[in-house]
Protein backbone atom coordinates (compact mmCIF):
# COMPACT_ATOMS: atom_id res chain seq x y z
CA UNK A 1 0.00 0.00 0.00
CA UNK A 2 2.84 2.36 0.86
CA UNK A 3 4.52 1.65 -2.48
CA UNK A 4 1.31 2.46 -4.32
CA UNK A 5 1.00 5.78 -2.51
CA UNK A 6 4.62 6.65 -3.25
CA UNK A 7 4.16 5.76 -6.94
CA UNK A 8 1.02 7.89 -7.10
CA UNK A 9 2.88 10.81 -5.56
CA UNK A 10 5.72 10.45 -8.06
CA UNK A 11 3.30 10.30 -11.00
CA UNK A 12 1.45 13.33 -9.67
CA UNK A 13 4.73 15.23 -9.36
CA UNK A 14 5.68 14.32 -12.92
CA UNK A 15 2.26 15.39 -14.20
CA UNK A 16 2.58 18.66 -12.31
CA UNK A 17 6.01 19.24 -13.84
CA UNK A 18 4.54 18.82 -17.31
CA UNK A 19 1.64 21.20 -16.67
CA UNK A 20 1.64 24.03 -19.18
CA UNK A 21 1.14 27.22 -17.20
CA UNK A 22 1.02 30.51 -19.10
CA UNK A 23 1.05 34.09 -17.87
CA UNK A 24 -1.52 36.61 -19.03
CA UNK A 25 0.99 38.22 -21.40
CA UNK A 26 1.80 34.86 -22.98
CA UNK A 27 -1.89 34.06 -23.44
CA UNK A 28 -2.51 37.42 -25.12
CA UNK A 29 0.47 36.98 -27.41
CA UNK A 30 -0.65 33.53 -28.51
CA UNK A 31 -4.20 34.73 -29.10
CA UNK A 32 -2.96 37.58 -31.28
CA UNK A 33 -0.75 35.24 -33.28
CA UNK A 34 -3.36 32.51 -33.80
CA UNK A 35 -6.60 34.45 -34.24
CA UNK A 36 -7.84 33.73 -37.76
CA UNK A 37 -9.96 36.87 -38.03
CA UNK A 38 -6.94 38.96 -37.05
CA UNK A 39 -4.76 37.16 -39.60
CA UNK A 40 -7.32 37.90 -42.31
CA UNK A 41 -7.55 41.55 -41.22
CA UNK A 42 -3.77 41.91 -41.50
CA UNK A 43 -4.05 40.99 -45.19
CA UNK A 44 -5.91 44.26 -45.73
CA UNK A 45 -2.66 46.06 -44.94
CA UNK A 46 -0.87 44.08 -47.67
CA UNK A 47 -3.67 44.87 -50.10
CA UNK A 48 -3.38 48.58 -49.25
CA UNK A 49 0.38 48.45 -49.82
CA UNK A 50 -0.22 46.92 -53.26
CA UNK A 51 -2.69 49.69 -54.07
CA UNK A 52 -0.07 52.25 -53.11
CA UNK A 53 2.26 50.72 -55.70
CA UNK A 54 -0.48 51.05 -58.31
CA UNK A 55 -1.15 54.66 -57.32
CA UNK A 56 2.49 55.62 -57.98
CA UNK A 57 2.44 54.36 -61.57
CA UNK A 58 2.35 56.85 -64.41
CA UNK A 59 0.23 56.35 -67.56
CA UNK A 60 1.98 54.45 -70.32
CA UNK A 61 2.74 56.05 -73.70
CA UNK A 62 0.97 54.50 -76.68
CA UNK A 63 2.82 53.30 -79.77
CA UNK A 64 0.89 52.86 -83.01
CA UNK A 65 2.47 51.42 -86.17
CA UNK A 66 0.42 51.37 -89.37
CA UNK A 67 0.87 50.75 -93.05
CA UNK A 68 -1.34 52.50 -95.59
CA UNK A 69 -2.00 52.14 -99.31
CA UNK A 70 0.12 49.02 -99.43
CA UNK A 71 0.46 47.20 -102.75
CA UNK A 72 -0.81 43.83 -101.47
CA UNK A 73 -3.97 43.34 -103.60
CA UNK A 74 -2.36 43.71 -107.00
CA UNK A 75 -3.01 47.42 -107.50
CA UNK A 76 -0.96 48.89 -110.35
CA UNK A 77 0.69 51.87 -108.73
CA UNK A 78 1.83 54.48 -111.25
CA UNK A 79 1.95 58.22 -111.54
CA UNK A 80 -1.32 58.01 -113.50
CA UNK A 81 -3.35 56.34 -110.73
CA UNK A 82 -4.62 57.90 -107.50
CA UNK A 83 -3.45 54.94 -105.49
CA UNK A 84 -0.26 54.78 -103.50
CA UNK A 85 2.41 55.23 -102.73
CA UNK A 86 3.24 52.70 -99.94
CA UNK A 87 3.18 54.52 -96.62
CA UNK A 88 4.52 53.55 -93.14
CA UNK A 89 3.33 55.47 -90.07
CA UNK A 90 4.89 55.29 -86.59
CA UNK A 91 2.77 57.23 -84.14
CA UNK A 92 3.51 57.76 -80.41
CA UNK A 93 1.14 59.35 -77.88
CA UNK A 94 2.31 60.67 -74.52
CA UNK A 95 -0.49 61.35 -71.96
CA UNK A 96 0.07 64.16 -69.47
CA UNK A 97 -1.99 64.09 -66.28
CA UNK A 98 -3.18 67.40 -64.95
CA UNK A 99 -4.31 68.46 -61.47
CA UNK A 100 -1.59 66.43 -59.67
CA UNK A 101 -3.63 63.25 -60.15
CA UNK A 102 -0.71 60.99 -59.32
CA UNK A 103 0.06 62.81 -56.07
CA UNK A 104 -3.59 62.64 -55.04
CA UNK A 105 -3.78 58.93 -55.87
CA UNK A 106 -0.74 58.31 -53.68
CA UNK A 107 -2.28 60.34 -50.84
CA UNK A 108 -5.50 58.28 -50.99
CA UNK A 109 -3.52 55.02 -51.06
CA UNK A 110 -1.56 56.06 -47.98
CA UNK A 111 -4.79 56.89 -46.15
CA UNK A 112 -6.17 53.47 -47.14
CA UNK A 113 -3.12 51.83 -45.59
CA UNK A 114 -3.56 53.77 -42.34
CA UNK A 115 -7.24 52.78 -42.25
CA UNK A 116 -6.26 49.12 -42.72
CA UNK A 117 -3.67 49.32 -39.93
CA UNK A 118 -6.20 50.85 -37.54
CA UNK A 119 -8.67 48.12 -38.48
CA UNK A 120 -6.11 45.54 -37.35
CA UNK A 121 -5.60 47.37 -34.06
CA UNK A 122 -9.34 47.61 -33.42
CA UNK A 123 -9.83 43.89 -33.98
CA UNK A 124 -6.82 43.25 -31.77
CA UNK A 125 -8.48 45.28 -29.01
CA UNK A 126 -11.55 43.07 -29.25
CA UNK A 127 -9.46 39.87 -29.21
CA UNK A 128 -7.60 41.00 -26.09
CA UNK A 129 -10.91 41.86 -24.41
CA UNK A 130 -12.15 38.31 -25.01
CA UNK A 131 -8.90 36.93 -23.61
CA UNK A 132 -9.23 39.08 -20.50
CA UNK A 133 -12.73 37.78 -19.79
CA UNK A 134 -11.77 34.14 -20.27
CA UNK A 135 -8.58 34.57 -18.22
CA UNK A 136 -10.47 36.01 -15.25
CA UNK A 137 -13.01 33.18 -15.49
CA UNK A 138 -10.17 30.67 -14.99
CA UNK A 139 -8.73 32.60 -12.06
CA UNK A 140 -12.13 32.78 -10.40
CA UNK A 141 -12.81 29.08 -11.03
CA UNK A 142 -9.44 28.13 -9.52
CA UNK A 143 -10.25 30.06 -6.36
CA UNK A 144 -13.63 28.32 -6.11
CA UNK A 145 -12.00 24.90 -6.56
CA UNK A 146 -9.55 25.73 -3.78
CA UNK A 147 -12.41 26.85 -1.52
CA UNK A 148 -14.46 23.72 -2.26
CA UNK A 149 -11.47 21.49 -1.50
CA UNK A 150 -10.85 23.27 1.81
CA UNK A 151 -14.52 22.90 2.76
CA UNK A 152 -14.43 19.21 1.87
CA UNK A 153 -11.29 18.73 3.93
CA UNK A 154 -12.95 20.40 6.90
CA UNK A 155 -16.04 18.17 6.62
CA UNK A 156 -13.84 15.11 6.13
CA UNK A 157 -12.07 15.87 9.40
CA UNK A 158 -15.42 16.21 11.14
CA UNK A 159 -16.55 12.85 9.75
CA UNK A 160 -13.34 11.22 11.01
CA UNK A 161 -13.90 12.72 14.47
CA UNK A 162 -17.53 11.56 14.46
CA UNK A 163 -16.48 8.04 13.54
CA UNK A 164 -14.15 8.01 16.54
CA UNK A 165 -16.87 9.40 18.78
CA UNK A 166 -19.32 6.76 17.50
CA UNK A 167 -16.88 3.98 18.37
CA UNK A 168 -16.46 5.51 21.80
CA UNK A 169 -20.24 5.55 22.24
CA UNK A 170 -20.29 9.30 22.46
CA UNK A 171 -22.30 9.93 19.28
CA UNK A 172 -25.45 8.58 17.67
CA UNK A 173 -25.31 6.87 14.28
CA UNK A 174 -27.71 9.39 12.76
CA UNK A 175 -25.32 12.21 13.66
CA UNK A 176 -22.50 10.44 11.82
CA UNK A 177 -24.73 9.85 8.81
CA UNK A 178 -25.67 13.53 8.71
CA UNK A 179 -22.02 14.55 8.69
CA UNK A 180 -21.28 12.03 5.93
CA UNK A 181 -24.15 13.40 3.82
CA UNK A 182 -22.79 16.93 4.31
CA UNK A 183 -19.32 15.75 3.26
CA UNK A 184 -20.82 14.12 0.18
CA UNK A 185 -22.49 17.41 -0.73
CA UNK A 186 -19.19 19.24 -0.50
CA UNK A 187 -17.54 16.48 -2.53
CA UNK A 188 -20.12 17.18 -5.22
CA UNK A 189 -19.31 20.89 -4.91
CA UNK A 190 -15.65 20.09 -5.59
CA UNK A 191 -16.59 18.16 -8.74
CA UNK A 192 -18.81 20.99 -9.96
CA UNK A 193 -16.13 23.59 -9.26
CA UNK A 194 -13.58 21.48 -11.15
CA UNK A 195 -15.97 21.14 -14.07
CA UNK A 196 -16.41 24.90 -14.18
CA UNK A 197 -12.63 25.29 -14.17
CA UNK A 198 -12.19 22.79 -17.01
CA UNK A 199 -14.82 24.56 -19.09
CA UNK A 200 -13.16 27.93 -18.45
CA UNK A 201 -9.80 26.51 -19.59
CA UNK A 202 -11.38 25.11 -22.73
CA UNK A 203 -13.00 28.47 -23.46
CA UNK A 204 -9.72 30.35 -23.07
CA UNK A 205 -7.93 27.93 -25.40
CA UNK A 206 -10.72 28.48 -27.90
CA UNK A 207 -10.23 32.25 -27.66
CA UNK A 208 -6.48 31.72 -28.09
CA UNK A 209 -7.14 29.99 -31.39
CA UNK A 210 -5.91 26.56 -30.40
CA UNK A 211 -7.27 23.80 -32.59
CA UNK A 212 -6.15 21.06 -30.21
CA UNK A 213 -7.17 21.62 -26.59
CA UNK A 214 -4.59 20.57 -23.99
CA UNK A 215 -5.78 18.78 -20.86
CA UNK A 216 -2.84 20.07 -18.80
CA UNK A 217 -3.35 23.69 -19.84
CA UNK A 218 -3.19 26.18 -16.98
CA UNK A 219 -2.55 29.84 -16.31
CA UNK A 220 -0.54 31.56 -13.62
CA UNK A 221 -0.89 34.88 -11.88
CA UNK A 222 -3.16 36.49 -9.34
CA UNK A 223 -6.39 38.34 -9.95
CA UNK A 224 -5.78 42.01 -10.61
CA UNK A 225 -6.31 44.22 -7.59
CA UNK A 226 -4.56 47.49 -8.52
CA UNK A 227 -6.41 50.77 -8.22
CA UNK A 228 -7.07 53.46 -10.81
CA UNK A 229 -5.20 56.70 -10.24
CA UNK A 230 -6.55 58.77 -13.12
CA UNK A 231 -9.72 60.83 -13.02
CA UNK A 232 -12.70 60.04 -15.20
CA UNK A 233 -11.98 63.08 -17.36
CA UNK A 234 -8.38 61.95 -17.92
CA UNK A 235 -9.56 58.47 -18.85
CA UNK A 236 -11.94 59.93 -21.44
CA UNK A 237 -9.13 62.01 -22.90
CA UNK A 238 -6.89 58.96 -23.15
CA UNK A 239 -9.65 56.91 -24.73
CA UNK A 240 -10.14 59.51 -27.46
CA UNK A 241 -6.39 59.60 -28.04
CA UNK A 242 -5.86 55.81 -28.17
CA UNK A 243 -9.06 53.99 -29.15
CA UNK A 244 -8.43 52.46 -32.60
CA UNK A 245 -12.10 52.68 -33.59
CA UNK A 246 -12.15 56.42 -32.87
CA UNK A 247 -8.83 56.95 -34.64
CA UNK A 248 -10.26 54.90 -37.50
CA UNK A 249 -13.19 57.31 -37.72
CA UNK A 250 -10.85 60.28 -37.84
CA UNK A 251 -8.68 58.55 -40.43
CA UNK A 252 -11.76 57.82 -42.52
CA UNK A 253 -12.45 61.55 -42.57
CA UNK A 254 -8.88 62.22 -43.67
CA UNK A 255 -9.24 59.56 -46.33
CA UNK A 256 -12.46 61.15 -47.60
CA UNK A 257 -10.79 64.56 -47.79
CA UNK A 258 -7.93 63.04 -49.79
CA UNK A 259 -10.47 61.31 -52.03
CA UNK A 260 -12.24 64.64 -52.63
CA UNK A 261 -8.98 66.18 -53.82
CA UNK A 262 -8.44 63.20 -56.11
CA UNK A 263 -11.93 63.47 -57.59
CA UNK A 264 -11.49 67.17 -58.19
CA UNK A 265 -8.20 66.39 -59.93
CA UNK A 266 -9.93 63.71 -61.99
CA UNK A 267 -12.39 66.37 -63.10
CA UNK A 268 -9.62 68.14 -64.96
CA UNK A 269 -9.00 66.88 -68.48
CA UNK A 270 -5.65 65.38 -69.44
CA UNK A 271 -3.58 66.29 -72.48
CA UNK A 272 -2.13 63.92 -75.01
CA UNK A 273 0.84 64.97 -77.14
CA UNK A 274 1.76 62.74 -80.05
CA UNK A 275 4.42 62.48 -82.70
CA UNK A 276 4.18 60.64 -85.98
CA UNK A 277 6.86 59.57 -88.39
CA UNK A 278 5.70 58.89 -91.97
CA UNK A 279 7.72 57.22 -94.71
CA UNK A 280 6.49 56.87 -98.32
CA UNK A 281 8.11 54.98 -101.16
CA UNK A 282 7.04 54.31 -104.76
CA UNK A 283 8.53 54.18 -108.24
CA UNK A 284 12.03 54.44 -106.86
CA UNK A 285 11.25 57.63 -105.05
CA UNK A 286 11.00 57.79 -101.23
CA UNK A 287 10.53 60.42 -98.59
CA UNK A 288 9.88 60.87 -94.86
CA UNK A 289 8.02 63.39 -92.79
CA UNK A 290 7.36 64.13 -89.10
CA UNK A 291 4.09 65.26 -87.56
CA UNK A 292 3.10 66.58 -84.10
CA UNK A 293 -0.36 66.13 -82.54
CA UNK A 294 -2.18 67.54 -79.56
CA UNK A 295 -5.49 66.19 -78.24
CA UNK A 296 -7.71 66.64 -75.21
CA UNK A 297 -11.32 65.72 -74.38
CA UNK A 298 -13.78 68.58 -74.20
CA UNK A 299 -15.27 68.76 -70.71
CA UNK A 300 -18.76 69.62 -71.90
CA UNK A 301 -20.83 67.06 -70.03
CA UNK A 302 -18.68 64.97 -67.70
CA UNK A 303 -16.54 66.95 -65.29
CA UNK A 304 -16.65 64.21 -62.62
CA UNK A 305 -19.42 66.06 -60.79
CA UNK A 306 -20.95 62.86 -59.36
CA UNK A 307 -17.76 61.57 -57.72
CA UNK A 308 -16.96 65.01 -56.35
CA UNK A 309 -20.42 65.22 -54.76
CA UNK A 310 -20.04 61.69 -53.37
CA UNK A 311 -16.68 62.52 -51.76
CA UNK A 312 -18.11 65.69 -50.20
CA UNK A 313 -21.01 63.77 -48.68
CA UNK A 314 -18.72 61.03 -47.41
CA UNK A 315 -16.77 63.67 -45.49
CA UNK A 316 -19.97 64.78 -43.78
CA UNK A 317 -21.02 61.16 -43.19
CA UNK A 318 -17.72 60.18 -41.58
CA UNK A 319 -17.78 63.35 -39.50
CA UNK A 320 -21.22 62.48 -38.14
CA UNK A 321 -20.11 58.92 -37.38
CA UNK A 322 -16.99 60.11 -35.59
CA UNK A 323 -19.01 62.53 -33.48
CA UNK A 324 -21.46 59.76 -32.54
CA UNK A 325 -18.56 57.44 -31.70
CA UNK A 326 -17.00 60.10 -29.50
CA UNK A 327 -20.22 60.30 -27.52
CA UNK A 328 -20.36 56.51 -27.23
CA UNK A 329 -16.76 56.33 -26.02
CA UNK A 330 -17.44 58.91 -23.34
CA UNK A 331 -20.44 56.83 -22.21
CA UNK A 332 -18.32 53.64 -22.27
CA UNK A 333 -15.71 55.22 -20.02
CA UNK A 334 -18.34 56.58 -17.63
CA UNK A 335 -20.06 53.19 -17.33
CA UNK A 336 -16.74 51.37 -16.91
CA UNK A 337 -15.64 53.84 -14.24
CA UNK A 338 -18.94 53.42 -12.40
CA UNK A 339 -18.61 49.66 -12.60
CA UNK A 340 -15.07 49.91 -11.25
CA UNK A 341 -16.15 52.11 -8.33
CA UNK A 342 -19.05 49.82 -7.36
CA UNK A 343 -16.96 46.65 -7.59
CA UNK A 344 -14.16 48.24 -5.58
CA UNK A 345 -16.59 49.31 -2.87
CA UNK A 346 -18.19 45.85 -2.75
CA UNK A 347 -14.84 44.08 -2.61
CA UNK A 348 -13.59 46.35 0.15
CA UNK A 349 -16.78 45.80 2.13
CA UNK A 350 -16.61 42.00 1.91
CA UNK A 351 -12.88 41.91 2.59
CA UNK A 352 -12.96 44.22 5.61
CA UNK A 353 -16.29 43.36 7.22
CA UNK A 354 -17.51 39.89 6.28
CA UNK A 355 -14.63 37.46 5.78
CA UNK A 356 -13.10 37.72 9.22
CA UNK A 357 -16.49 37.45 10.91
CA UNK A 358 -17.63 34.49 8.83
CA UNK A 359 -14.34 32.68 9.43
CA UNK A 360 -14.48 33.41 13.15
CA UNK A 361 -18.04 32.09 13.42
CA UNK A 362 -17.13 28.99 11.41
CA UNK A 363 -13.99 28.26 13.46
CA UNK A 364 -15.74 28.90 16.77
CA UNK A 365 -18.72 26.73 15.87
CA UNK A 366 -16.44 23.96 14.61
CA UNK A 367 -14.45 24.03 17.83
CA UNK A 368 -17.65 23.98 19.87
CA UNK A 369 -19.05 21.11 17.81
CA UNK A 370 -15.92 19.02 18.29
CA UNK A 371 -16.26 19.59 22.03
CA UNK A 372 -19.92 18.61 21.91
CA UNK A 373 -21.13 22.11 22.80
CA UNK A 374 -22.78 22.85 19.41
CA UNK A 375 -25.05 20.81 17.18
CA UNK A 376 -24.19 19.57 13.70
CA UNK A 377 -26.88 21.84 12.25
CA UNK A 378 -25.24 24.86 13.84
CA UNK A 379 -21.84 23.84 12.52
CA UNK A 380 -23.17 23.22 9.00
CA UNK A 381 -24.96 26.59 9.02
CA UNK A 382 -21.73 28.31 10.01
CA UNK A 383 -19.82 26.37 7.38
CA UNK A 384 -22.40 27.25 4.72
CA UNK A 385 -22.32 30.93 5.70
CA UNK A 386 -18.53 30.94 5.45
CA UNK A 387 -18.67 29.22 2.06
CA UNK A 388 -21.24 31.71 0.73
CA UNK A 389 -19.12 34.59 1.98
CA UNK A 390 -15.98 33.26 0.31
CA UNK A 391 -17.82 32.58 -2.95
CA UNK A 392 -19.12 36.16 -2.88
CA UNK A 393 -15.57 37.31 -2.14
CA UNK A 394 -14.19 35.37 -5.12
CA UNK A 395 -16.94 36.80 -7.33
CA UNK A 396 -16.17 40.30 -6.08
CA UNK A 397 -12.45 39.84 -6.78
CA UNK A 398 -13.20 38.55 -10.28
CA UNK A 399 -15.64 41.38 -11.00
CA UNK A 400 -13.13 43.92 -9.78
CA UNK A 401 -10.44 42.45 -12.04
CA UNK A 402 -12.90 42.47 -14.95
CA UNK A 403 -13.67 46.14 -14.32
CA UNK A 404 -9.95 46.94 -14.49
CA UNK A 405 -9.56 45.03 -17.73
CA UNK A 406 -12.71 46.67 -19.07
CA UNK A 407 -11.24 50.08 -18.32
CA UNK A 408 -8.13 49.10 -20.27
CA UNK A 409 -10.34 48.06 -23.17
CA UNK A 410 -12.55 51.15 -23.33
CA UNK A 411 -9.55 53.49 -23.02
CA UNK A 412 -7.48 51.63 -25.63
CA UNK A 413 -4.76 50.77 -23.13
CA UNK A 414 -4.58 47.18 -24.42
CA UNK A 415 -3.33 48.37 -27.83
CA UNK A 416 -1.57 51.56 -26.74
CA UNK A 417 1.84 50.15 -27.64
CA UNK A 418 0.82 48.59 -30.94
Amino acid sequence: MLRILIAAMVLGACAGAQTQSLTFEQVVQEAIQNNLDLAAERLNVSVAEAREITARLRPNPVLTVSGQTLDVLGANYSPDTPLGPNQLNIHTDFPFERGHKRDERIAVAKEDKRVAELGVRELMRQVVANVQTAFVDIQRAKENVKLAQENLQSLTNVVAINESRLKAGDLAQVELDRSRVAAMQYRTAVVQAQLELDQAKTQLQQVMGRKQKSADFDVSGELRKDALVDSQEELVRRALARRPDYLLGQESQARSRADLKLQMANGKVDYTIGTEYTHQRAWGISGSSLGVYFSMPLAVYNRNQGEIARAEREIRLNGARTLALETNIQADVMKAYRQYAVNRQLLTSIESEMIAKAKSVRDTTEYSYKRGEASLVEYLDAQRAFNDTMVAFNDARANYARSLYLMDTVTGQTVAGQ
